[in-house]
């Protein structure tokens, strides 16, 4: 590509496209010529949102504007919408990186299963995961790339090194969200009162990201794999951490896990495996595109335990999506990422 892509972000003021937008309107490579809102259509960005500088105003959805001025496109669109606009995304000959979970899953009739009818089957075969540390290679080629959910993603990079160690019938993952996973539209569970000072489990093994981690957790390991999982919105705005409790086949101290989790990230910029007694801290990945990871043994049981962090809007949503399109592009993958984390 280019030396300088201009970029449209679709559905640009939810708490992912505005994450974009805070990282791209500083991305050295990178023009934002569109950003739409169906509701603030016509308004100044910067008069409804003063942290972010730029003379934009937010526009409807327009083919013709998206046609002319831009190279790549991000949707980041609710389920089951993306699915009606990338389609003539693509038929303008447009990359695209989609932000929901339309294109994520290979099975429709999983999908289905989920979410909801799709109006798309065709596309989903031409969809890369965009999980960079897994497939970087093929994101690169690729026209559409299916962004990872947040649960996924620190899910995955927590289990990936370890798949060939553990048995799959016993995984357990208790994971924890910041309040901004739950998007940005009014809804009462999110509510300032009815989150603060205390901790809830929510969708208990029925949660929809539950295909996702299990069908690339299955072909990681060349075996199909099943985990019971558990969320729980804690009193944050953004923040992730993630505990994956498994049986191991064999007899492993915890040396040599960090050991196998080193050597398997070895190299990948943005993911940082800390060695005991450090553990990861979500304050330490907030506003970044980090994923740290911590692993033990438990002797006594021989279990493992594998501990991910990632800001859910960071590497699991907005700042991934951006390292996805710097693959695409041709940039150097660290290139608009290199923020340090907002502490404390």
């Amino acid at each position: 590509m280019k030396g300088c892509v201009n970029v449209a972000i679709i559905g640009a003021t939810g708490y992912t496209g505005l994450e974009l937008l805070r990282i791209l309107l500083h991305h050295p490579r990178v023009r934002v010529t569109i950003a739409t809102s169906r509701k603030e259509a016509g308004k100044n960005i910067s008069n409804l949102f003063p942290f972010l500088k730029t003379g934009l105003s937010f526009s409807s959805l327009d083919y013709d504007l998206i046609a002319k001025n831009s190279d790549i496109v991000f949707t980041a669109l609710p389920h089951q919408v993306s699915m009606e606009i990338v389609p003539q995304l693509l038929k303008l000959n447009k990359k695209v990186i989609d932000l929901s979970a339309d294109f994520r899953l290979e099975r429709a009739e999983v999908y289905e299963a989920w979410y909801g009818p799709h109006k798309a089957r065709g596309l989903i075969e031409e969809a890369i995961y965009g999980l960079p540390e897994i497939y970087r290679e093929y994101i690169k080629k690729s026209h559409l790339v299916a962004n990872p959910g947040c649960y996924p993603t620190a899910t995955i990079l927590a289990l990936a090194p370890l798949l060939e160690y553990i048995r799959e019938d016993s995984i357990v993952v208790d994971a924890k969200s910041g309040v901004s996973g739950a998007g940005r539209g009014l809804k009462l569970n999110s509510l300032f009162c009815e989150v603060n000072e205390g901790m809830q489990a929510y969708k208990v093994a029925s949660h929809r990201h539950v295909p996702e981690m299990e069908q690339e957790l299955s072909k990681l390991a060349k075996r199909e794999i099943h985990i019971t999982f558990v969320p729980h919105l804690i009193p944050m705005s953004r923040g992730m951490f993630i505990t994956a409790y498994a049986s191991l086949k064999n007899r492993l101290s915890t040396e040599k896990a960090c050991q196998i989790m080193s050597e398997y990230y070895k190299g990948e910029r943005f993911i940082k495996v800390l060695l005991p007694p450090q553990i990861p801290k979500t304050l330490y990945v907030r506003g970044t595109n980090e994923c740290h990871l911590g692993v033990r043994v438990d002797e006594r049981t021989n279990h493992i335990i594998s501990m991910a962090a990632i800001d859910n809007l960071g590497k699991g949503a907005s700042t991934q999506a951006v390292q996805n399109m710097n693959l695409i592009a041709g940039f150097p993958e660290e290139t608009g990422l290199d923020q340090l984390p907002l502490f404390p």
